[in-house]
């Protein structure tokens, strides 16, 4: 199945429109801070070292200044990393909305290197499944770990792996993963990047006291989380607590539903993850937080769960999210660069 499936109350109408601190004890800068704490560890407990790095870009002035309201335009999609003709094609598709409607980054929801990640920072897998099926979009890519990134085939108990993925921001020009989970602002947008294997596996200590600091401390208007596992979703994964229909920690992700339910839910405003091979808009949120799931980055699986949706679909393509002002607008195109849904909600 290919084509949308459709499932909302209202009728919306289909629009094409164009979303920090150094180091510890520091200061957060106004704009483009990067905070990386890693949770990767070989050992049986969570670990965390800290490092600091920064990206330029200007923001634009705010509307109570008496200028434009900022405008931050990006990509979401996960699930991405196979180096084949699907990959291709999405990414095409994200060349072709970007140079259109323009695009500040890209974001990359996990399992960037399939079936088992990388072996070292020097993998030629990070040229043939990123650097090549990307080459023609000159963006940074923004990118969290998901399951295979952690090997094992998908098991994501090779904790020593992520590692590798984090140190080849220091190869690439646009591969963007200071640690493990991290966070940046851009404009009025302040992003958390966050580890849902290691939350799956309860070794997240760390992370649970770092992204709870980060989240609390912000001051940007709108704040968005990215993640590999969903909270919700119709996929074959399913619901965090009930991943795959197990009972039982740690595969159904009942520490993954810990995690956003502590941090989470109701203190940002949208989360974005993948590891489910659809695109999926939740009608429900996690007490307020807007749920959406983008992981058909390269393929497809299937939708057999029953979450009310604003909209839902097997086809290849991703999420184009826009946040102009007071107003979050997500669109959801396919591999030909068409948009077939789209939605927009305001900060109350």
């Amino acid at each position: 199945m290919r084509g949308p499936l459709l499932l909302t109350s209202v009728t919306l109408a289909i629009v094409a429109v164009t979303v920090g601190v150094a180091s510890c004890g520091s200061s957060a800068p106004a704009d483009d801070g990067v905070d990386a704490s890693t949770g990767s560890s070989s050992s049986g407990g969570s670990s965390s070292s800290s490092s600091s790095s920064s990206s330029s870009s200007s923001s634009s002035s705010s509307s109570s200044s008496g200028g434009p309201a900022p405008v931050l335009r990006f990509v979401a999609l996960g699930d991405q990393g196979k180096g084949d003709s699907g990959q291709q094609a999405v990414a095409q598709a994200i060349d072709a909305k970007c140079k259109k409607d323009g695009c500040d980054f890209v974001t990359l929801l996990g399992d960037n290197i399939y079936p088992s990640g990388i072996s070292s920072d020097t993998d030629s897998q990070m040229t043939d499944k990123f650097e090549t099926p990307y080459a023609a979009i000159n963006l940074d890519f923004w990118a969290v770990l998901g399951n295979h990134d952690y090997g094992g085939d998908g098991s994501g108990l090779e904790f020593f792996k992520g590692k590798f993925e984090v140190d080849y921001s220091k190869k690439s020009a646009k591969w963007k993963m200071p640690a493990a989970y991290y966070h940046f602002t851009k404009k009025h947008v302040e992003l958390f990047g966050l580890d849902s294997n290691m939350q799956l596996f309860g070794r997240d200590a760390d992370q649970r006291k770092d992204v709870a600091a980060w989240i609390a401390a912000s001051t940007s208007e709108w704040k968005i989380a990215l993640a590999h596992h969903p909270y919700l979703s119709n996929g074959p994964h399913g619901n965090a607590g009930k991943y795959d229909g197990l009972f039982f920690k740690p595969p159904n992700g009942a520490d993954v539903k810990s995690f956003d339910d502590d941090i989470v839910c109701g203190k940002v405003d949208l989360l974005l993850t993948g590891h489910d091979h659809s695109r999926q808009y939740l009608t429900d949120t996690c007490k307020g937080t807007e749920l959406i799931v983008s992981g058909t980055g390269a393929s497809a699986t299937e939708l057999p769960g029953k979450n009310p949706m604003r909209f839902q679909s097997l086809g290849l393509g991703f999420v184009y999210i826009v946040v102009d002002g007071k107003k979050l607008t997500a669109e959801f195109v396919d591999d030909k660069a068409v948009t077939e849904f789209s939605y927009s909600f305001n900060k109350k």
